[in-house]
């Protein structure tokens, strides 16, 4: 049986923890290793806990949830974050993902969406929340934030199967999917997209999709999707 992935939540309210703890009992896949109600917490649990993943929310007490994530990513590189906020504003979820997030999802659609976000993003996969509107999906997407990295790899040079998986990708297929979809197994899918970020001199999961966007492979309603 494959052993569960442990998830740190760190909120700084205790009935909606409990309401998230609820939701994440419900599958097969995740178990919760532990709680935090504020930044400093957070980081001490997660040092401590070494979980898989960490459910962050973007206002905490002493200090905030993007500063969280960013010390988390330096100490914890392998941890996958999932921010889970109020707020749908364009500047909180890109500055989200600007600090290493790899998704975003509104509290008031976590009930539907949050089992769906943790697998995504348990598989190093990028995911937003669907209820985030295309103005502000658009809005991300165009805005090169203040540390995103303009590309200058050449598309031209991924090999007929890196294109391929290049496009899944950037439609937001799941590295199992695309396996599945393939015929080929997700550590092949990994190390295939770790070659595109490398050729196309991308950093982060939001370059390759303003890359797809800019050269017209995929639009941002297909993202949205």
């Amino acid at each position: 049986m494959t052993p569960k992935k442990t998830v740190l939540i760190v909120d700084d309210h205790p009935l909606y923890r409990e309401g998230l703890k609820a939701i994440i009992v419900r599958s097969p896949s995740f178990e919760v290793a532990g709680e935090a109600g504020d930044a400093e917490q957070g980081l001490q649990r997660a040092k401590a806990l070494r979980p898989d993943l960490a459910l962050v929310d973007i206002s905490l007490p002493g200090g905030n949830g993007i500063d969280l994530v960013r010390s988390l990513r330096n100490v914890l590189p392998e941890t996958r974050i999932l921010v889970i906020s109020m707020h749908s504003r364009m500047d909180y979820i890109s500055e989200a993902f600007q600090a290493g997030a790899l998704g975003y999802v509104v509290k008031e659609s976590a009930a539907e969406g949050l089992l769906k976000a943790l697998e995504v993003v348990a598989n190093g996969d990028f995911f937003l929340d669907s209820s985030v509107s295309r103005e502000v999906i658009q809005g991300i997407v165009n805005s090169p934030g203040p540390r995103a990295v303009e590309p200058h790899g050449d598309y031209g040079s991924l090999t007929p199967r890196e294109q391929e998986i290049f496009r899944l990708l950037a439609e937001g297929q799941s590295t199992k999917a695309i396996a599945n979809r393939l015929f080929v197994s997700p550590k092949t899918v990994e190390n295939h997209r770790t070659n595109i970020m490398r050729k196309l001199e991308l950093q982060r999961p939001m370059d390759l999709i303003r890359y797809a966007v800019k050269i017209g492979l995929v639009d941002v309603d297909q993202w949205k999707d």
